[in-house]
């Protein structure tokens, strides 16, 4: 069931897919210990992800080898998947680093393009280091990825805030926003009812961040919201994803 990002030219389903666990098991804030998946396991899950209508696929270059993977990995046509990339934070070596200068965002997306063996990226979001405001007032990256966006690299343009400060500022200058949004951190909602009247695209994360609800309860509270298109899980287990695409379809 396709839902329309907000006013992008882009149908996703209300689940979407985050791929930090094929590219990355180090610093990441998961309760249990996870090896990187196999290449067989990514195809056969992004291959089930496609049959369920889970069609937006979340990376980022601070997700170690994800964008490559998906890359060399992708099933089917390109133009039947929605890749949304970041830009701003690098990872190696353990640690992130973080740089919003128009020359780092102009060098990371092309750096996506190349990992992702695409000609156009549809959605790039600022991930952000938690100083929201600074990003969009104080550096050029949400200029530098509007010129992007004019060339045609990329289609559509925004953030993954950390404030509710950043999130209404990042709205004047966002085609798609995405927020953390559970049951025990509610501090986005009014955010939504801002974006619903400029149609800005809401994509979700850290759904399930408690761990005290039930999947099913996480996803109907979630996607209840109005405004919200997609909550975006991060799994590498398809029987994970096929439950939570049958929830958020019963919503």
């Amino acid at each position: 069931m396709g839902v329309k990002l907000g006013r992008c030219n882009l149908e996703t389903g209300r689940i979407s897919l985050g791929t930090v666990k094929f590219g990355r098991n180090t610093d990441v804030k998961y309760p249990t210990k996870f090896e990187l998946p196999t290449d067989k396991v990514i195809v056969d899950l992004l291959s089930e992800a496609q049959a369920l209508g889970v069609n937006l696929l979340d990376t980022a270059p601070a997700y170690g080898n994800s964008e490559q993977r998906i890359g060399q990995l992708l099933p089917g046509l390109r133009q039947d998947w929605i890749l949304c990339t970041k830009t701003g934070e690098q990872y190696a070596g353990g640690e992130s680093s973080y740089d919003f200068s128009s020359q780092a965002v102009t060098d990371s997306v092309a750096q996506s393009l190349k990992h992702l063996k695409t000609d156009y990226l549809d959605i790039v979001l600022i991930h952000s280091n938690g100083d929201d405001l600074d990003i969009l007032h104080q550096t050029d990256a949400f200029a530098t990825l509007e010129r992007l966006k004019e060339k045609g690299d990329i289609r559509y343009i925004g953030m993954s805030t950390k404030s509710v400060a950043g999130s209404i500022a990042a709205l004047e200058v966002s085609d798609v926003l995405m927020l953390t949004l559970n049951l025990e951190d509610q501090s986005n909602i009014n955010v939504l009812k801002a974006a619903e009247k400029k149609d800005t695209g809401i994509l979700l994360k850290k759904v399930f961040a408690s761990g005290h609800q039930t999947a099913e309860e996480s996803l109907a509270f979630a996607l209840g919201q109005r405004g919200v298109h997609s909550a975006v899980v991060g799994t590498i287990d398809s029987g994970h994803l096929k439950e939570n695409v049958y929830f958020a379809d019963s919503i």
